[in-house]
């Protein structure tokens, strides 16, 4: 019996690590998301760069299992947009102004990715709280 409680608790803690890391992420892209049409603060500027969330992956001692991490983040170094609007406070000498690199079609396939990640360790956790339910329904009767 007490193998079977250490297999719920290491299922639990692999399920909530991946709770964290994808809603980690989720934060990222809505970041990516609000700043996606925001110019730079000064003429000729760079602006918001898009970052990308990046996962790490430890063992954890007391679950005796692998567990994932938010990791760091990164810029994105891809070039940023660039439209030619002389009339905007941002605009260069030659009146570019510069976009975020950001690609709100992707960010939202990103963005759904993660809730369907989040969802499935959802699932895992409540199927072994079911689980240990009925164990100790099992154990009652």
């Amino acid at each position: 019996m007490a193998n079977e409680a250490g297999d719920f608790a290491r299922s639990m803690g692999i399920a909530t690590s991946g709770l964290r890391a994808q809603a980690g992420r989720m934060r990222v892209i809505s970041e990516n998301i609000a700043n996606a049409e925001s110019t730079a603060q000064t003429a000729g500027g760079d602006p918001y760069r898009r970052k990308v969330p990046t996962f790490t992956s430890a063992l954890d001692r007391s679950l005796d299992a692998r567990t994932v991490a938010l990791g760091r983040v990164k810029p994105d170094t891809s070039a940023f947009r660039v439209k030619y609007e002389p009339t905007n406070p941002s605009a260069d000498a030659a009146g570019n102004v510069k976009y975020p690199n950001v690609n709100s079609v992707i960010e939202m396939t990103d963005m759904r990715n993660a809730q369907r990640s989040y969802e499935a360790n959802l699932n895992v956790i409540s199927a072994t709280r079911r689980m240990i339910q009925r164990t100790l329904d099992i154990l009652k009767a």
